[in-house]
């Protein structure tokens, strides 16, 4: 396989960038366009991950022409974390979104996500219509704007099994926060988290269980390295996480209310859908956020282009190639090209 180029924790490409939005300080990695400027593209992480995420996506956006922004979501690295549970809505990542736009001058700007980043950018377009003027999702489907609350219980029992994880991340006896602690721990736990296999075969996180929270804290049972990461960036993930814990992170799980409520309050051109271009990645071999789960989304969005790779739900580093072939096109096409779709 050819070698493909991306961005390491040091790398000399990145400039760092702050911008207080309402308050809280916003970090975010800033890479130059390497060709003259075409663009802006904001890059929005999900769970467990920080703004490097995008380190094999980046430099591929960089030489189309594009600046890069790769947001620190709020609970994660140098933008920190907060008390609040409004501070980690949509909503929220929006108007952060919508601020460091204004501060750096970018009048319209492309958004990506990933995982959680994904629910981001598609809400983030419908709240931000005349800012944002494309959208791409790897792996999250566009789930449409309900009228009647559904709890992470009901979800669960009825249409979403595979979704039971997330009772333990937002639990509010904090089951995870009260294993996931100190450096050993979160080097185990993000070493299974990204693939990292266990000498006893236990398995860090399925669907049904969450996070296996005895394997974590099990030292005797060695979990091998991620397939997916080398030493460097694995360092420099733990560290990262070590600034804040992961009650930030998993307080993700704890905003479908606040979401829901923030949906009701959407312009109303915007609450039966995306209106913007928009890119989606199927992740094959994603068994959480399965296939079957992005069934109808030409309903909500008319102008949508659907790839697919055959990774697991890390796709932005599982498969790089595939997953960058399906960005490429589409810039070159829709962004670039002034296609509505390809």
């Amino acid at each position: 396989m050819a070698t493909i180029d991306k961005l390491t924790p040091s790398d000399s490409r990145i400039q760092h960038g702050f911008t207080e939005v309402k308050g809280h300080n916003w970090h975010y990695l800033d890479i130059a366009a390497q060709t003259p400027q075409k663009g802006t593209v904001v890059l929005i992480h999900g769970w467990p991950d920080i703004s490097l995420a995008w380190r094999y996506q980046i430099p591929l956006l960089s030489s189309l022409g594009f600046r890069c922004i790769a947001l620190d979501c709020m609970g994660y690295g140098e933008t920190g974390t907060s008390s609040n549970l409004s501070d980690f809505t949509y909503r929220t990542h929006a108007e952060a979104i919508a601020g460091i736009a204004k501060a750096i001058g970018a009048p319209r700007i492309i958004l990506g996500g990933h995982d959680w980043g994904g629910m981001v950018v598609y809400r983030a377009a419908q709240w931000l219509p005349e800012l944002v003027s494309h959208v791409f999702s790897v792996a999250t489907p566009y789930m449409g704007v309900q009228e009647r609350y559904v709890s992470n219980e009901e979800l669960v029992k009825g249409p979403l099994p595979q979704f039971a994880y997330q009772l333990q991340l937002s639990s509010v006896e904090e089951k995870v926060e009260k294993v996931v602690q100190g450096e050993v721990r979160m080097r185990r736990f993000l070493t299974g988290m990204y693939g990292g296999k266990a000498k006893s075969r236990r398995v860090a996180l399925t669907p049904e269980n969450g996070v296996d929270l005895e394997l974590v804290a099990d030292e005797s049972d060695e979990i091998g390295p991620s397939p997916l990461f080398n030493e460097e960036e694995m360092d420099y993930y733990v560290k990262q996480f070590l600034k804040n814990g992961i009650h930030g992170p998993c307080n993700w799980y704890r905003t479908r209310k606040l979401n829901h409520e923030d949906d009701q309050e959407l312009p109303a051109a915007s609450k039966s859908g995306v209106q913007q271009p928009v890119l989606f990645i199927q992740a094959l071999h994603d068994n959480v956020l399965k296939p079957e789960m992005s069934k109808g989304m030409e309903r909500s969005i008319k102008h949508l282009t659907r790839g697919e790779v055959p990774a697991s739900h890390w796709a932005l580093w599982h498969t790089p190639q595939q997953t960058n072939k399906l960005i490429k096109d589409w810039v070159e096409g829709v962004v670039l090209g002034g296609k509505s779709k390809l």
